[in-house]
């Protein structure tokens, strides 16, 4: 049985950047204590998957107290990093971490990289991208890194026309080529795949589509090359605590053999190892 708690965005509705506050609703500084179980932060899909399983194989011969906590928003897990609420995060991209510690004040920095999830192009109404009508509107992620990201997806198979420099921060006015008209709904991360039925297609973050049942390799009309992609999902902590023993042990059991395999074995290609 898993020992997981789940949490929600609903948690953070009216105050999800207010640092000072503790987000998981603990008084305790669950990154100061060392002699702890190491708490970490992680999407559902594969993140937290991924940390069960180190948790049920291989933390107890490493010496490892692992705790995991599920949450479903791209804006918690950063949040409860900074203020101590957890010890680390296991869900973003090195561009969003990023862009998130520039717009938020935050000082979380990567530790170790573990898999990348390749962005694909959905639908409920064509088989194939070239199949989008004139003016059918296209679902993407309305979070800074992850619309740019979607943008250069459908830029890099021929769909719309980026103006040169457009890079992870591209938004929908930097097209300067549309030529099917396509209308662009921006929506949270985890709302796109819900939104299949009511649009004609949507670019779905590999996690989320994994939750919606969607299978990237076969389901999405284009897909991300996971060559010399930047977009690799890491272990991430609040500055000043990366030499933390435990971390390390988590770092090392992410980046194992015996991760890259259950990685390969059980997401068949949708989630891939980037070590």
């Amino acid at each position: 049985m898993r020992n997981t708690a789940k949490f929600t965005t609903a948690v953070l509705a009216a105050g999800a950047l207010t640092l000072g506050l503790t987000a998981c609703g603990s008084d305790k500084d669950s990154a100061s204590d060392t002699s702890g179980p190491l708490v970490v932060a992680a999407s559902p899909t594969p993140h937290a998957e991924i940390l069960d399983y180190v948790k049920d194989h291989l933390a107890k011969d490493a010496g490892l107290d692992l705790e995991v906590k599920e949450f479903t928003d791209y804006v918690t897990p950063n949040t409860a990093t900074e203020d101590g609420s957890v010890g680390a995060n296991y869900f973003q991209t090195q561009p969003y971490l990023d862009e998130f510690n520039k717009k938020n004040g935050t000082h979380i920095v990567s530790v170790v990289d573990v898999h990348l999830e390749p962005l694909g192009l959905y639908s409920h109404k064509v088989k194939k991208a070239d199949d989008l009508k004139s003016g059918a509107t296209v679902a993407v992620p309305n979070d800074t890194v992850n619309e740019g990201r979607a943008l250069q997806l459908l830029a890099a198979n021929g769909i719309i026309t980026l103006k040169d420099g457009a890079g992870t921060a591209a938004t929908p006015s930097d097209i300067t080529e549309n030529p099917k008209k396509l209308e662009f709904k921006e929506l949270e991360a985890a709302q796109t795949p819900r939104s299949l039925d009511d649009v004609d297609a949507a670019v779905v973050n590999g996690n989320y589509a994994i939750e919606a049942d969607l299978k990237p390799a076969q389901d999405a009309l284009v897909l991300e090359s996971a060559k010399g992609n930047p977009n690799s999902n890491l272990l991430a902590v609040k500055e000043g605590h990366e030499d933390d023993p435990r971390v390390k042990k988590l770092a090392k059991l992410l980046n194992s053999p015996e991760v890259k395999k259950f990685i390969e074995d059980t997401y068949a290609g949708a989630v891939l190892p980037s070590f």
